[in-house]
C-alpha cells in the first residue's frame, strides 16, 4: 500500500474547525487507500506566545529550557489531531519526536536531524492507524529534548516522507503554493506551477517563508517529491521537484526580499593565510549561520571582510567580533542593524546573460542603492537600505516580467 505524509502547518490547525478540516484530508487519503502520516506544527502563534512569555521572565532564557518550552506546542496539536480523527470514526495516534526515534544532533534551537527509527510508525501503519507526528522536535542520543529550528515541521515531514519512502509529500498551509514573490508586498505575484529544488532551496533560504531550508534539501537528496497546497481549498498548489529541460527557458522564477539581517563589517585585517579561517572558526562554534561573504584588500595590504546574519544570531555574533577584535589589534568593526536583501533566483541564468544588467538597472530606476553585491550559479543577491525593501522587489519582480506567464 502506497504512503504519503501530510504536514499541516500552524495556519491550518490554528483551531478546532481547522484541526476538523485537516483530520478529514487525512480521513479520505486513508479512504483512497493510502496509508497517512500527518506531521503538525503548533497552532496559530502559539511558538511565539510561548517565547514572548519566556522573554517576559528571562530576557535571555536558556536555550535548553526554551526547547523544553516550544515542543510542548506541537503536542498540543497532535493530541488534538488524533482526538478529532477518532470523533470522525477512524484509528490514530499521536507521537513526539522522541517516541518515533527522530534522533538529532545536540545543538538547542536548531539541531539537525541525524537518523529516524520508523519501526514504530511502520506498526502503527500496520495496525490499520492514522500516525500523526510533532513536527519541529527530535531527541539526541543521550535522551534529551531539541528543536530543529522554526519551521522545521516541513523538515520533519520531508525526512518521515524520504524514510518511509512515501509517494510523496504534501505541506499544506495558508497559501495556495510558491509565488514568484511574496504577494503581500507585490499583488502582481504569480503563482508558479512547478519549481526545482535547487530554486525552492535558495528562495528558502533567502527569505521565501513557505518552505523551510532543510526540508528542500532532504528532498532533492532522497527524491522526495513535495507538493505545497492550501488547507483551506481542493485546488492543485505547486510541486517541488527535479530540475526538468523547459526550467532552464525561465531566466528568473522568483525574487525575495529578506529583512531582518544584520550585516558585519571587519576592516583591518593582516591579509594573511589563516585570518579568515580562524574568523569563521570561531563562528562556527558559536552556532553561528552566516550568509554574504565578502573579501578586499586595500592599497595598505590590510583585508575587510563582510557578512550577514540572521537578527537571532546577532547577539551570539557580537561575542565571535569581540574575541576576533581582541588577537587582531586595530581592527575596526561595524555593524550595519538591520539591513535587507533584494534577490533573484533561477535556473535559466546558467544560460543566459544580461541578467544582472536587468537586475541592477532595475534597482538604480528605482532610487535604491546598493551596499553590497553575492552571487551564485542561480542567484544574484544586493544587500540594501531596509526602507527601499519592498519597493526593490516591486522593481526587480516588474523588470523580469514575473506576472506574466511564461511561454
Amino acid at each position: 500500500m502506497d504512503l504519503i505524509v501530510q504536514k499541516f502547518g500552524g495556519t491550518s490547525v490554528a483551531d478546532v474547525p481547522r484541526i476538523n478540516r485537516a483530520a478529514r484530508r487525512a480521513i479520505q487519503a486513508k479512504q483512497d487507500n493510502l496509508q497517512v502520516v500527518m506531521v503538525v506544527s503548533a497552532m496559530g502563534k502559539t511558538t511565539d506566545t510561548l517565547i514572548d512569555m519566556a522573554r517576559q521572565i528571562n530576557p535571555d532564557p536558556p536555550r535548553r529550557e526554551l526547547d523544553m518550552l516550544m515542543t510542548t506546542g506541537e503536542q498540543v496539536s497532535m493530541s488534538l489531531m488524533a482526538m478529532a480523527i477518532h470523533a470522525h470514526g477512524h484509528e490514530a495516534i499521536s507521537l513526539t519526536g522522541g517516541q518515533i526515534g527522530l534522533i538529532c544532533d545536540s545543538v538547542h534551537t536548531k539541531a539537525r536531524i541525524q537518523k529516524i527509527d520508523a519501526d514504530r510508525i511502520r506498526k502503527e501503519l500496520a495496525a490499520g492507524k492514522i500516525v500523526i507526528v510533532a513536527g519541529f522536535q527530535g531527541i539526541d542520543e543521550a535522551g534529551e529534548i531539541y528543536t530543529l529550528g522554526r519551521g522545521a515541521s516541513d523538515t520533519t515531514a520531508v525526512a518521515l516522507a524520504a524514510v518511509l519512502k512515501a509517494r510523496y509529500c504534501e505541506i499544506y498551509t495558508d497559501v495556495d503554493g510558491i509565488y514568484t514573490t511574496d504577494p503581500r508586498i507585490e499583488p502582481r505575484a504569480r503563482k508558479i506551477q512547478q519549481i526545482s529544488y535547487d530554486e525552492m532551496l535558495e528562495l528558502a533560504s533567502l527569505g521565501a517563508g513557505v518552505m523551510h531550508s532543510r526540508a528542500i534539501e532532504f528532498g532533492k537528496k532522497y527524491h522526495v517529491d513535495i507538493h505545497v497546497r492550501s488547507s483551506f481549498t481542493d485546488s492543485p498548489g505547486t510541486f517541488i521537484t527535479h530540475e526538468v529541460e523547459q526550467m532552464e527557458h525561465i531566466v528568473v522564477s522568483g525574487v525575495t526580499v529578506k529583512k531582518d539581517i544584520a550585516q558585519f563589517v571587519l576592516v583591518g585585517l593582516p591579509n594573511t593565510p589563516g585570518v579568515a579561517a580562524n574568523l569563521f572558526v570561531h563562528v562556527a562554534e558559536h552556532n553561528v549561520i552566516v550568509d554574504d561573504i565578502i573579501q578586499t584588500v586595500d592599497d595598505n595590504g590590510k583585508a575587510s571582510i563582510s557578512f550577514t546574519v540572521e537578527k537571532g544570531d546577532l547577539a551570539e555574533c557580537k561575542l565571535v567580533v569581540e574575541e576576533i577584535r581582541r588577537q587582531y589589534a586595530g581592527i575596526d568593526v561595524n555593524i550595519i542593524d538591520p539591513v535587507a536583501k533584494v534577490s533573484a533566483v533561477g535556473v535559466g541564468m546558467r544560460s543566459h546573460t544580461g541578467v544582472a544588467r536587468k537586475m541592477f538597472g532595475a534597482l538604480a530606476a528605482a532610487q535604491v542603492n546598493i551596499n553590497a553585491i553575492t552571487t551564485s550559479e542561480i542567484k544574484i543577491s544586493c544587500i540594501i537600505p531596509p526602507s527601499d525593501a519592498d519597493k526593490a522587489l516591486r522593481a526587480v519582480h516588474e523588470a523580469f516580467g514575473l506576472d506574466q506567464q511564461p511561454a
